[in-house]
């Protein structure tokens, strides 16, 4: 497997495994203040809810880190390295530095932190 499509896929399960433990911290936070719907968390419809949140987490993130992408190229914080645009270029000093850096993992292009 080319080291890209690894990147990529450990961003996506990255941001998963995130979301996972934001629906962990809320079903204890559940429990804690509701006692009684703790049988709740055994049923297959909890299952489904949670494998749907995940997933909404990961579309989520995908769009943030997009927008932050977008504004980073127009702000000039991010651009094409080469004239086959293969390689992206970010300046370190990027405002949304982490989400730029994010929106490139999960989408698979290649990048290179370059200096000012």
């Amino acid at each position: 497997m080319k080291p890209i499509t690894v990147d990529m896929l450990r961003a996506h399960l990255m941001v998963a495994s995130l979301t996972a433990v934001v629906a962990d911290v809320f079903a204890c936070v559940t429990v804690v203040l509701l006692p009684a719907a703790q049988h709740v968390f055994g049923s297959g419809a909890f299952r489904v809810a949670s494998l749907g949140m995940m997933a909404g987490g990961v579309i989520v993130a995908h769009r943030l880190a997009r927008g932050a992408f977008q504004r980073a190229v127009e702000g000039r914080y991010a651009s094409a390295a080469d004239a086959n645009a293969r390689r992206i270029e970010v300046v370190p000093g990027c405002p949304r530095l982490w989400l730029v850096i994010l929106h490139l993992r999960l989408t698979g292009k290649p990048f290179l932190l370059s200096g000012y």
